[in-house]
């Protein structure tokens, strides 16, 4: 005897492919179902309406078969409210907690549904004084009410907008000049969208922005307040610092691309002359440090984040060594953001789109386009890819924009 259930999702589930991925994830669970109801929407912004009667031939396949049909939007019918369980130690949560996806989340309480706040992957959902709340497992606490199990919770995927379809030549990757540059301005018209919305610009940064030649493109940017936030790792900054003050990267000059003489111990030079200085904001109110994307956030107040690593050389005394620490930052300098640019780096481009919500953009741009294909397949379906020359692309990006 198959177990059944009632299950119904809303939304543009045709031009995103959803109605067809819940019938197939279905049939991959050796589930049958029956569509009792569908509404298609009459125009563009009318979403469409899906019930659906789902079979399956265990209590475990069932489970797992709900769990599945939720990250697609897709909830049971009259589910009532949520079950909480009362979290008894720290940073141990109930054995059937929900875990979120990046999609926006609501989850029923008291007969009333509340959205989700600080939504992300990979986290726990806490309820408290009528709201809800995203968080890391290493923050729960004791007397956290959590929400456990698959009931009273709606979950909406992001639709697939008409603007992102003049993006779709990107997923083979960019072979013409003229694709780059179509990519370009449909990127700085994104940025200018989101500074019109009162929203951040992120900008995600790898030392290859320094490598190719991008330091003048992703400065003038910050001088030009087009980007609110820098998050990158320790080799940006002392590359960033090393190109300033000795005019190397790696020790390559970047002026004709030869290697300087001794060159390798630049970057070492460049670390231990912000360590004389105290900093970076001291390097740049001392005058030691005059140019670069750096200083160009400190002169403009523009908040960076330099997460530290294993491999770190120095690090410099800015860079957060404490890798709690780092996500915490990075956590909260992402808060308000509307979209994310994600310039050649793939770990630090990974961590953050598995931070972001699926309603904030991510165009991430990298010569390799594996990169790109990396951070979509971690969860961060809404990333974008374009395939280039990091330095080039910003070089173009900043022409493109209007002088402010």
């Amino acid at each position: 005897m198959h177990l059944q259930e009632l299950v119904e999702a809303e939304g543009h589930l045709i031009d995103s492919h959803v109605m067809e991925n819940i019938f197939d994830k279905v049939v991959e669970h050796n589930g049958r179902f029956e569509v009792e109801q569908f509404r298609i929407g009459r125009t563009n912004s009318d979403p469409s309406y899906l019930r659906l009667k789902v079979e399956a031939p265990t209590p475990e396949l069932m489970q797992h078969l709900l769990e599945e049909l939720l990250g697609l939007g897709c909830s049971p019918v009259e589910a009532g409210d949520a079950l909480l369980r009362t979290v008894e130690r720290d940073r141990c949560a109930p054995e059937d907690f929900y875990s979120t996806t990046n999609h926006r989340t609501y989850v029923r309480h008291r007969q009333k549904w509340l959205e989700v706040e600080n939504q992300r992957m990979d986290a726990l959902l806490v309820v408290h004084d009528g709201r809800a709340w995203c968080r890391r497992l290493r923050d729960i606490r004791v007397g956290d009410q959590v929400v456990c199990g698959m009931r009273g919770i709606r979950v909406l995927p992001e639709s697939k907008e008409r603007d992102r379809l003049a993006f779709a030549f990107m997923s083979n990757g960019i072979s013409s000049e003229r694709q780059v540059e179509t990519a370009v301005r449909q990127t700085a018209s994104l940025i200018q969208h989101t500074r019109e919305q009162g929203l951040k610009v992120v900008v995600v940064a790898g030392p290859v922005v320094v490598h190719t030649g991008g330091v003048q493109g992703l400065s003038d940017l910050i001088r030009r307040g087009y980007v609110q936030v820098l998050l990158s790792g320790n080799a940006l900054g002392v590359h960033d610092v090393e190109s300033a003050l000795l005019g190397t990267s790696l020790g390559v000059r970047l002026a004709d691309g030869r290697q300087e003489e001794h060159g390798h111990r630049n970057h070492m030079r460049a670390i231990n002359a912000i360590y004389h200085a105290g900093g970076i904001r001291q390097a740049v109110d001392s005058g030691r440090l005059r140019s670069g994307i750096l200083y160009e956030c400190v002169r403009h107040n523009i908040p960076f984040v330099l997460a530290g690593s294993l491999r770190d050389d120095g690090p410099l005394p800015d860079t957060i060594t404490d890798m709690n620490a780092a996500q915490d930052a990075y956590a909260e300098q992402l808060r308000g953001a509307g979209l994310v640019l994600c310039l050649g780096s793939m770990l630090h481009s990974i961590a953050t789109g598995n931070m972001l919500p699926s309603f904030v953009k991510i165009v991430c741009v990298d010569i390799n386009p594996a990169v790109a294909t990396k951070v979509s397949d971690r969860g961060t379906g809404q990333a974008i890819g374009v395939v280039t020359d990091v330095g080039m692309f910003l070089d173009l990006l900043a022409k493109a924009l209007p002088p402010k």
